[in-house]
């Protein structure tokens, strides 16, 4: 194992501190400053610190702290996507089967009175110990090891199991499927059971609702989670026994606030109203997006639709909403002399919704320039006639 205790000598942080704005290959080319020490360390601090600054802040401005590779940071939960899963979940013991970096440890650390970080690269394993001293947090437990063993010889009942999965290698192009992924957990979801009879599971964005379902059993509940209107993770909630529809649970982490939305999944909804654009139009976020429940966003925001595979919504009276709000301020059918008429050669955003031409297709088409204040939504309306909103956004 490597030491790697030189890390966090005061020249050493200071150098990297100082650095952190540099290019990784100038740097490479200089003369190493602490000859006796390992500089492709020093240069790999520097890089991943740099990668942490705007999504692990409470890492990246404490003192003493040692990073693992750029990947590893780059493939960590943020803080923001830590901190609003660790509120979903609270009790006694929680174990971390996938312990990583240690972010969502870390969170999870404030709901639980015990947390088990387990992590199969005894390296990383000790950089995670030697942080968590370094953040003064005293409830967690670092076990370096495979996680199957690991709870084997446990010996406790943990009243959640955290599992982030990561995908194997040889499974590269393939469509995403749980069982390619490392642990294997549907095949062990029954091993489970045996410790604890609640489950939480991160998965990529990637994964298909649909296909996930057919994989596991017991899903209590899925959240989708966005950043900034990007999805980021799904998180899989399992029950030990729960045999119903699950809950969809979407949001949407903004700087201001949360933009929540949930149904059930499979429930038997009302007739949901189609309609002509009226003077407001909505387009909901990723989250909901990926969550397919484009029925439930016009029942339960009282909304009319514009076609059923637009998913764009509109009413007469503005509305707050999970997503973007635009004020329409002309409909034009999709035709040459309207085109030339109101968009050739001007300036605008264009997004397609259920329409056969790209974007790209689109500007290239009709000379428009990207950007400026016009919003376009090139789409088809209850009829299938193809019609262009010309809008001015809201939120």
């Amino acid at each position: 194992m490597k030491n790697f205790d030189f890390l966090a000598l005061k020249e050493v942080q200071d150098f990297i501190e100082t650095n952190l704005n540099e290019t990784i290959s100038k740097l490479a080319l200089q003369k190493n400053p602490f000859p006796e020490l390992d500089w492709k360390e020093i240069l790999n601090q520097i890089e991943a610190k740099s990668k942490a600054k705007d999504k692990l802040p409470t890492w990246f401005n404490a003192e003493n702290i040692i990073f693992p590779s750029k990947i590893s940071v780059e493939q960590t939960s943020s803080e923001k996507t830590a901190l609003y899963k660790s509120k979903l979940i609270s009790g006694g013991k929680i174990i971390d089967l996938t312990g990583g970096f240690g972010v969502d440890a870390f969170y999870f650390s404030k709901q639980f009175s015990k947390v088990i970080h387990c992590e199969h690269n005894s390296e990383l394993s000790e950089i995670v110990k030697h942080n968590f001293s370094q953040l003064k947090v005293e409830n967690i437990q670092c076990v370096s090891g495979e996680s199957e063993e690991i709870l084997k010889s446990s010996n406790e009942l943990f009243d959640w199991i955290y599992i982030d999965p990561s995908r194997r290698n040889d499974s590269k192009g393939k469509v995403f499927m749980l069982r390619d992924c490392e642990p294997n957990v549907p095949d062990l979801l029954d091993f489970y059971f045996n410790y604890s009879s609640k489950i939480l599971i991160k998965t990529a964005p990637l994964l298909d609702l649909t296909a996930g379902l057919k994989e596991l059993r017991n899903v209590f509940a899925i959240h989708i989670v966005a950043l900034e209107n990007e999805v980021k993770e799904l998180l899989w909630e399992i029950h030990q026994g729960f045999e119903g529809n699950p809950t969809i649970k979407t949001v949407n982490l903004t700087k201001n606030k949360e933009e929540k939305f949930e149904f059930e999944l499979g429930k038997s909804s009302v007739e949901i109203n189609f309609g002509e654009p009226e003077k407001f139009l909505y387009e909901p976020n990723a989250a909901i997006m990926k969550s397919g429940g484009f029925d439930e966003v016009a029942i339960q925001f009282n909304l009319n639709k514009l076609h059923p595979h637009s998913h764009l919504y509109t009413s007469d009276e503005k509305i707050d909403f999970c997503g973007r709000v635009f004020e329409i301020t002309n409909v034009i059918p999709y035709q040459k002399n309207e085109m030339k008429l109101h968009l050739e050669n001007k300036k605008a955003n264009i997004t397609t919704r259920n329409f056969p031409e790209s974007v790209d297709n689109i500007r290239k088409k009709w000379k428009i320039k990207e950007g400026g204040n016009l919003y376009t939504f090139f789409t088809t309306e209850q009829k299938n006639n193809k019609i262009v909103l010309l809008c001015t956004k809201i939120k």
